[in-house]
């Protein structure tokens, strides 16, 4: 069992327990992040905690906690569950009313949830092994810059893509894909990186940003601009990121092989460059 914190206490997981009237159960009111631990470091921790802050106020919860307080909880729980590498779970929902309805409560008092899982295989470099995605059409709601806990859409593609045999759905709208159910996007088309730009359609990951910069560092060619679906099956290369799974290579979209099927140079390079960004990180 581990260790998880839940409206101002510590606990075992199998204590921690939660109205079935609270909002994010009935409506999935509520936001979350997901925060990678390498070595007992928190990665990113300011930029994602200023993700936070901007879903917590597109939603309009108001929470007592600044980001010193967040950073003082996640590095206790990281303490009481060993350190090591793990993935920080928190979750922040409206909370518990009286009666179940649309409208917000009077005076609500925020449901705050963290815990913490193992990070398997996050000492190691991202897998040069090829991964396969489809595309789907995109269901998804108008704000999925918003990181909700409402992610039905999200389970639903990705399991469409299991069915298919992928391993990642890459969502598509119009005739531009924004990025994966779980993940963002990224293509490589005449030696310059690609990745659609921020906007309300996708959820801008921390990994994606520090690939941008890092590549930008290293003068590697990149650019933030819409990708057709053309352009996605017609590009050198195509990886997906986030912030567990790391950097991942596709190697075939819609049963389609990318170029020659193999995992891409521009890759290996951007992950070695992601690799001594995680060394420095952790002092190593």
């Amino acid at each position: 069992m581990s260790v998880v914190y839940l409206n101002g206490e510590f606990m075992d997981s199998s204590e921690a327990q939660v109205s079935v009237m609270d909002r994010g159960f009935l409506f999935g009111d509520g936001v979350y992040e997901v925060i990678p631990v390498f070595s007992g470091k928190l990665f990113r921790i300011e930029e994602h905690l200023k993700r936070l802050s901007r879903s917590l106020k597109a939603i309009r919860i108001e929470v007592a906690l600044d980001a010193g307080d967040w950073t003082d909880l996640i590095k206790d729980i990281i303490l009481r569950n060993g350190g090591g590498n793990l993935s920080i779970y928190l979750q922040v929902t409206r909370g518990v009313e009286e009666e179940r309805g649309h409208a917000f409560p009077n005076n609500p008092n925020p449901t705050i949830f963290i815990m913490a899982n193992p990070l398997p295989g996050s000492d190691n470099r991202p897998p040069a092994v090829g991964k396969k995605a489809i595309t789907v059409q995109d269901i998804r709601w108008q704000r999925c810059d918003i990181k909700a806990i409402a992610l039905l859409a999200n389970v639903l593609h990705l399991q469409q893509a299991l069915d298919a045999g992928a391993d990642e759905a890459i969502l598509q709208r119009g005739n531009e894909v924004v990025e994966g159910a779980a993940s963002n996007l990224f293509i490589v088309k005449n030696n310059t990186i690609i990745t659609p730009p921020k906007d309300e359609r996708l959820l801008g990951g921390v990994t994606r940003d520090l690939i941008l910069e890092l590549s930008t560092e290293a003068a590697i060619p990149i650019t933030e601009q819409p990708i057709a679906l053309s352009d996605l099956y017609s590009a050198q290369e195509v990886w997906l990121t986030s912030s567990t799974r790391e950097l991942v290579p596709i190697i075939q979209v819609d049963f389609k092989t990318i170029a020659d099927g193999k995992v891409g140079p521009i890759w290996h390079k951007v992950v070695d460059l992601y690799c001594d960004f995680k060394k420095t990180m952790a002092g190593a």
